[in-house]
Order: C-alpha cells, then structure tokens, then sequence
C-alpha cells in the first residue's frame, strides 16, 4: 500500500514536501516515481528515484525545483517541491516499479506495479 500526504494550498514561490508511505514494500527493491495530473490533462511521470544507488530522474517540467529521496528506514519516498508555479497545481500520485531482482534497473514511469491515491496541490494566490 501507498498512502500519500502533505498537499494542500501554497502560494507561487512557495515549498512543499510530499511524502509517500510504503507499507508492505522493502525500498531496498522498488523503484519509486512520482507523478502529477492536472485538470483536462493527462498524467505525467515527474521525479523517480532507482534502487540503490538511488539514481534519480526528473521531468524538464519540474528539473531544478523538484527533489525526490527516499528513507528506506521510514519505508517513505519525498518529493520536496521549490518555486512552486500555478501550473503545478494537480493530484499527485506516487508509485512502485518492482521488486527489482537483478540488482538494479533504471527507473522508468510506465509499467508501474503499484500506486498510491494521490494528494492533491493548489498553487495559487
């Protein structure tokens, strides 16, 4: 199970931190991912982070404001959120890839196992 939490309003310019709890999953061997959809539009992958080493990738949307990490010991996935703009404002879902059992696979943002409900974040003023 994935259960996410920590959306809500924020202003333009403003942070957030979503988290993602991982119940039942051993992070050691998920890939994870964090995904958005915005209203009338479809659903993009946003920030994911592979197994260890914990490489990480982000959507041009998003590169250079977003932060995905992990603690493996909280079995929780972050998603830190900076500058946030206006055309932020969706549901955000994060998600599982796995288990990964060759030791490590680039993580992706289709073929996902599992998926959290969503939260939702408004950006605005």
């Amino acid at each position: 199970q994935l259960v996410e939490s920590g959306g809500g309003l924020v202003q333009p310019g403003g942070s957030l931190r979503l988290s993602c709890a991982a119940s039942g999953f051993d992070l050691h061997y998920y890939n994870m991912a964090w995904f958005r959809q915005a209203p009338g539009k479809e659903r993009e992958g946003i920030a994911c982070i592979s197994v260890y080493p914990g490489n990480t990738d982000y959507a041009d949307s998003v590169k250079g404001r977003f932060t995905i990490s992990k603690d493996i010991a909280k079995d929780t996935i972050y998603l830190q959120m900076d500058a946030l703009e206006s055309e932020d404002t969706a549901v955000y879902y994060c998600a599982a890839d796995g288990p990964v059992l060759t030791g490590y696979r680039r993580c992706v943002y289709h073929g996902m196992d599992y998926w959290g409900k969503g939260t939702s974040v408004t950006v605005s003023s």
